[in-house]
């Protein structure tokens, strides 16, 4: 019943009160009624504990997208059920309705539509429902909380899968696929073409030379079939907020383009997440879709406040291949972590591997290093330019071992780290 049809009904218990019971004894007259009332309208409404749920709510969706999420109510009472439904999920589902109206007459159902609209990414839940039935009369209820636990899986937003077409247009031109014809260097045979000035001599067949009577030279296109390897660092380093964003996010979305990139390249790619131990793994022999699964394993991912144990790696990508790959290790460049704990471990990478060290950068340090404007902004400008100077020193370092750096802000670590992949390609080193 609703409110205006409720204070109509009390409004007129009221003037029954005046006439029956005029004088001092209107408002217990008044009061007896409206209890008389509530009690049978109570009595008329349906048993909440008779009322079956079901749950209509997509395995996963991605981070920033509205999902439905229903519930079907069926009444198995003799009674019409006019309920108000409360779904218990947990604050960061975004419910934006707490509180749903449905009315369902005996033997029936009804769905009583929802929408959530997820604030972070992982494995969201519900644990119950709260039912609470009117009577016809909406002066009383009763109400039951019913354990009917759900879960919904948040995915990443994948937001930098709009430079997706852009990176995979440019490495089909370098693979000899599309319209405009460019050849890069590589090791895998494409085709025989005549010699022209600036051709490298290295590069022609004799015996073919010897058989046409002309200059033959051999062209080259990047491997296929090779091993990219994405190593996802979920320690204490990773949960630093960059721009508003965890680093450890920053690095899923590199993790994903790059993923998806060398798939399209015809690449084979696997993906471990670790710290002291290894949280979630993406093995390339697995037939399903590989966005998905990259996807569904990195949604729960949640930065550990341990400090990554890197002697981990060596045996990680061993158990993912002994050929030459592609190992891209997404970290973080502070000096402490990478001299104690990267860099041991590095020779024994670089030894069978070409590396890739790709980290988040936070602009704030160089704004803070260019203020001069008081005398705490020079101190703050002084320790944001060491902090500069222990990453370029440390970025050095790695460089000089025979790793490449990609050290990025957030929104240009995911399509830079794309670049070097391409620029890998390109050079033959994959």
């Amino acid at each position: 019943m609703a409110i205006s049809h409720r204070l109509v009904f009390l409004a007129a218990l009221g003037a029954v009160a005046v006439v029956l019971f005029p004088g001092t004894g209107t408002i217990l007259a008044w009061l007896a009624l409206t209890a008389a009332a509530a009690g049978v309208d109570l009595a008329l409404a349906a048993p909440p504990l008779e009322t079956r749920l079901e749950r209509e709510l997509p395995e996963s969706a991605r981070l920033d997208e509205d999902v439905p999420a229903a519930l079907v109510l069926r009444n198995e009472s003799s009674r019409t059920l006019r309920a108000a439904v409360r779904d218990a999920w947990q604050p960061s589902a975004g419910q934006l309705r707490s509180e749903r109206r449905v009315t369902v007459p005996a033997g029936e159902a009804r769905r009583a539509p929802g929408t959530l609209r997820p604030e972070r990414r992982g494995n969201l839940h519900t644990a119950a429902v709260t039912i609470r039935s009117f009577g016809p009369l909406g002066l009383a209820a009763r109400q039951r909380t019913v354990p009917y636990p759900g879960t919904l899986r948040v995915l990443p937003p994948f937001r930098s899968k709009r430079h997706l077409p852009a990176k995979l247009r440019r490495l089909r031109e370098i693979d000899g696929n599309a319209s405009v014809q460019l050849r890069g260097a590589g090791t895998e045979f494409d085709s025989l073409r005549d010699y022209v000035r600036g051709d490298d001599v290295r590069s022609i067949d004799w015996r073919a030379t010897a058989r046409r009577r002309d200059t033959v030279v051999r062209t080259w296109r990047p491997e296929r079939d090779r091993r990219v390897i994405l190593l996802l660092d979920t320690s204490r380093t990773a949960a630093a907020r960059i721009l508003d964003e965890p680093r450890l996010d920053t690095g899923i979305e590199a993790a994903l383009l790059l993923g998806m990139l060398a798939q399209g390249g015809g690449d084979r790619v696997d993906f471990a997440a670790f710290d002291r131990r290894v949280r979630a793994r993406v093995d390339s022999a697995a037939k399903a879709n590989l966005l998905s699964r990259l996807a569904g394993a990195m949604a729960p991912l949640d930065a550990e406040l341990i400090e990554a144990d890197f002697s981990l790696l060596p045996g990680l990508v061993a158990s993912v291949s002994s050929r030459r790959s592609l190992v891209v290790l997404i970290t973080s460049l502070d000096a402490g972590a990478v001299e104690e704990g990267l860099l041991p471990v590095l020779p024994a990478l670089l030894a069978k591997h070409v590396v890739v060290v790709a980290s988040v950068r936070d602009p704030a340090l160089d704004e803070l290093r260019a203020d001069r404007t008081s005398a705490s902004a020079v101190f703050r400008a002084a320790a944001a330019e060491r902090a500069l100077l222990d990453r370029a020193a440390v970025t050095a370092q790695l460089k000089s071992m025979g790793a490449e750096v990609v050290d990025e802000p957030p929104h240009e670590l995911p399509p830079k780290l794309a670049d070097m992949y391409i620029r890998l390609k390109a050079s033959g080193r994959l």
